[in-house]
């Protein structure tokens, strides 16, 4: 018989990919949206998982508005951890195994080194506590949990920064982008493909190699390097006809509600142990999307 799979944040960047790759290797998904898996609602949260039982749960949800979640706090809360909590605790109760997206936001950026698994954590803003809560949610109550971290997500769904470079960079002849921050851009296709490895370990074993992971694509650099790849590589690939001027700036010249960790670059050691081989490099991941949104 098939395992059933639940799958939270279904219509996200990474949930849809996720979706997709889940229906293709033959798994049977219950896939849930906003639309009906209201995450400001942790106790609709819980009711959904007691009625649908499924084998393994996926959570792809997240309130992800970085800037927006300093004046809504109360809200970032409800959707990043206290939601969260409830559904580790009804996986808890029903000996589901949960597997969960998190976020480089965990740490403050001060590092000089790729962040491990067990680095110190010390969020700055209120996105980054509220994701971190809900990691810790899930630790306290549930063993059976894999906790993905991931940085700089790029995909065909949802809002991202490739798809404003590309908006943006269509619209204007100049932008000004931040040098001095530093990531590892990530395709969802690829972390879905992850995803995939562990729901397909899970079905095989009834077990898994339990914890936190890092997992985003190979290489780091920075938003200003990113958008000048995604220029050079939209023009190549016939996506823009024409690109901007770019200009670097410090993120001083550009402030935010949410204050950015400077250094974010995840190391992922243990998931290519797991997995067998390191994601592609960050720049495969631009060229996969920007052939999938031709």
């Amino acid at each position: 018989m098939t395992m059933t799979i639940a799958l939270f944040g279904a219509a996200g960047q990474v949930g849809s990919d996720c979706h997709r790759q889940l229906l293709n290797a033959g798994y049977s998904v219950i896939a849930w949206t906003r639309d009906n898996a209201d995450f400001v609602n942790p106790e609709t949260v819980a009711a959904l998982v007691k009625s649908a039982k499924p084998a393994f749960i996926i959570n792809a949800c997240a309130y992800t508005a970085v800037d927006k979640a300093e004046a809504e706090q109360e809200v970032a809360d409800l959707v990043n951890h206290q939601s969260v909590a409830a559904l580790a605790t009804a996986c808890a109760d029903l000996k589901i195994p949960l597997l969960h997206i998190s976020t480089d936001y965990v740490f403050d950026g001060e590092a000089t080194q790729p962040y491990a698994e067990d680095d110190p954590v010390n969020p700055l803003g209120i996105y980054g506590s509220t994701k971190l809560a809900g990691e810790q949610a899930i630790q306290d109550v549930l063993s059976e949990h894999i906790i993905i971290r991931t940085s700089w997500v790029f995909g065909e769904a949802g809002n991202n920064f490739v798809k404003t470079m590309l908006r943006v960079g269509a619209e204007r002849q100049q932008l000004k982008v931040v040098n001095d921050q530093h990531g590892s851009p990530t395709y969802a296709g690829d972390i879905a493909k992850v995803i995939l490895s562990f729901v397909d370990c899970y079905c095989d074993q009834l077990t898994l190699p339990w914890g936190v992971y890092h997992c985003t694509n190979e290489g780091e650099t920075t938003w200003y390097d990113f958008a000048c790849a995604i220029f050079d590589k939209a023009l190549s690939a016939k996506v823009l006809d024409k690109t901007p001027e770019i200009l670097p700036i410090p993120s001083s010249e550009f402030p935010t509600p949410a204050a950015r960790p400077a250094y974010s670059v995840l190391a992922t050691e243990k998931l290519t142990q797991f997995m067998g081989q390191p994601l592609p490099h960050w720049q495969q991941g631009l060229e996969q999307f920007l052939k999938n949104i031709k």
